[in-house]
């Protein structure tokens, strides 16, 4: 068995394993509404991260204003 991972991704044959997994799990009309469920939940998490960078950095700069 000598398996070879680029970056602990898996190979051809594995990844064919996880998509036939993710099918009969799931069936091929759910997969759609899945991905779009992911995908907004992507979306909802980078939204809530630039929210707390923008507060972050206005926070740094009221700091640095008052210890002007």
């Amino acid at each position: 068995m000598n398996t070879v991972l680029l970056f602990g991704f898996p190979g051809g044959m594995e990844l064919a394993i996880i998509v036939f997994v993710v099918l009969l799990l799931f069936g091929g009309k759910k997969i759609p509404e899945l991905m779009h469920g992911i995908g907004k939940g992507i979306r909802e998490f980078n939204t809530a991260k630039s929210q707390v960078e923008g507060e972050l950095k206005r926070g740094i700069n009221e700091i640095q204003e008052v210890n002007k």
